[in-house]
């Protein structure tokens, strides 16, 4: 599970959300090569799931439309001092782009299948054609047209391909953010027309944080175990934590304990319950 990707969830939609801990680096390159004038037309986004990658990019996003509107028609609330990419929830630009009502911003995912009532497994060659399109009109607001990819590795071979022809022509003032899990799934004449920036899985402090902000129904000790199990990886942790793999944890830490001798019966249980 990744931070965010379902509205069940207690964690907002990356959209939605203004919250997000361990992406300092990566926040600060991206500010740097706005202010200094050198900003890639598109950047490449990578990192374990559930580290916060699809709500570092549309922070991005926010904070590239949000200069466009401080300087037009739509006055916004500044960032707070300190807080990198942050923009106030309380913003017009926040409001539209969770909304899907900023007409400089597209958000492209995994679509609803109308006949089946859900995600396909794919995004499809007409959903980036539309981006091609999209990236092509003159901006409302005087400033950038902004693309969520989220994320690329779900790009079937025709849309990877449609989305190659927009990153070798890009139109001016055209910004994409792409989300990967996996970039080595990705054509490398996709990877190399785009700048790296790297997300990084969470510290330890950060981790923590995290979990009593989204799991408040975590003891102390499961925020520990989780924290330590996750590889810094919010998102894992809490799935770890819905799907019961605090007790699974504990079952195999029981199993281990007893080697040399081995309980056959605990383990083939444990077994049949992690193949459910």
């Amino acid at each position: 599970m990744s931070m965010g990707e379902e509205e069940g969830s207690t964690v907002p939609l990356p959209r939605k959300n203004f919250f997000l801990l361990g992406q300092e680096v990566a926040e600060t390159e991206f500010a740097g090569a706005l202010e200094a004038g050198r900003m890639a037309h598109a950047w490449l986004i990578t990192g374990p799931r559930g580290i916060g990658k699809a709500t570092l990019a549309y922070r991005m996003a926010r904070h590239v439309l949000n200069q466009a509107g401080n300087g037009g028609l739509f006055g916004e609330l500044p960032a707070e001092e300190g807080e990198g990419l942050y923009l106030a929830p309380e913003s017009g630009v926040f409001k539209r782009v969770a909304s899907g009502g900023h007409a400089d911003f597209l958000s492209v995912e995994r679509e609803l299948n109308e006949k089946t009532k859900k995600l396909r497994g794919e995004i499809t060659v007409d959903q980036i054609r539309k981006v091609g399109h999209f990236l092509a009109m003159t901006p409302a607001e005087e400033g950038w047209r902004v693309v969520v990819i989220d994320s690329a590795d779900d790009m079937n071979p025709s849309a990877a391909n449609a989305l190659l022809k927009v990153l070798e022509e890009p139109p001016r003032r055209a910004l994409l953010l792409l989300v990967s899990h996996n970039a080595g799934r990705l054509l490398p004449t996709v990877r190399s027309r785009c700048r790296h920036l790297a997300a990084r899985s969470l510290s330890q402090v950060d981790m923590t944080t995290c979990l009593n902000r989204y799991g408040p129904e975590l003891t102390p000790d499961d925020i520990a175990l989780l924290a330590r199990i996750s590889e810094g990886s919010p998102g894992r942790a809490l799935g770890l934590a819905q799907e019961g793999g605090l007790a699974l944890y504990g079952q195999l830490m029981s199993i281990l304990d007893g080697l040399p001798q081995l309980d056959l019966a605990a383990a083939h249980k444990l077994g049949d319950q992690l193949a459910r």
